[in-house]
């Protein structure tokens, strides 16, 4: 009897152990609020665009300092009307550039969804949303034909200086429709250049936009820089464009 006391003192210990373990992990999960949302219409279903897709080469556009001396995130948050309590996903955060600036603008009602396609730069903005303490972050791993966003979330999603990379841009655009909510708004803010040299011209972007049911409501030249933001109305979930009506743009 006294050699059974011992064993079960250390199976209860190990128990405990396993248990704390669990919840630990458990915690992290939550706390880090990764997610994935349930997936969109297949990449086959939709046309390839008929111009250049620029490779994806760097998880930040430009030197972090020089976006805010230019004054970048206080033109977009005016044009787009970013307020406290709404959900802003960025579609393509990379490094997290807006991630960082938009958390406390949204405040604590509201919530961030920092989603990209390269798992190595999720990994490096879950420790930089950590080491910032930023509780109202979620990171998503979306795919090149789908953002992978909950339904109905999204106040404004917003693509910067990225929709030139996106190799399934129809597809895209169709399964980010049910993710917004009515009245919500899809923010694009890129070069004037062609494509294959990272922008994206205006008229190409307004056509690829239109194919899937997109509305344009405004393009503004961004100061500081040779960029703009253009601003769309999704279309609803009823009246997008079925993907096998999709007619290509054409780069001009």
């Amino acid at each position: 009897m006294n050699g059974e006391a011992p064993r079960r003192y250390f199976g209860d210990v190990m128990r405990t152990a396993i248990v704390a373990v669990f919840a630990a992990a458990f915690t992290i999960s939550v706390s880090a609020q990764d997610f994935m949302a349930e997936s969109g219409a297949p990449a086959s279903a939709f046309p390839k665009p008929d111009r250049p897709v620029a490779d994806i080469v760097s998880p930040i556009w430009h030197d972090e300092k020089q976006r805010d001396d230019a004054g970048e995130p206080r033109q977009l948050v005016r044009l787009l009307g970013i307020n406290s309590g709404m959900t802003i996903a960025d579609i393509g955060a990379g490094s997290g550039y807006y991630v960082v600036r938009l958390s406390p603008i949204v405040g604590p009602h509201g919530r961030i969804i920092a989603e990209d396609v390269v798992p190595e730069y999720l990994q490096d903005l879950r420790s930089r949303v950590h080491g910032l303490g930023l509780q109202n972050v979620a990171i998503s791993l979306g795919e090149p034909r789908d953002p992978r966003l909950p339904a109905g979330s999204l106040d404004i999603a917003i693509l910067v200086h990225m929709y030139h990379e996106i190799t399934q841009p129809y597809a895209l655009l169709y399964n980010l429709v049910p993710a917004l909510k009515p009245g919500a708004r899809v923010g694009i803010v890129d070069a004037y250049g062609p494509t294959s040299e990272h922008g994206t011209p205006p008229s190409l972007l307004r056509c690829e936009f239109a194919v899937v049911g997109y509305r344009e409501i405004s393009l503004d030249r961004l100061t500081g820089s040779d960029a703009y933001l253009a601003l769309f109305e999704p279309p609803t979930i009823a009246s997008r464009t079925r993907p096998e009506t999709m007619v290509t743009c054409k780069a001009p």
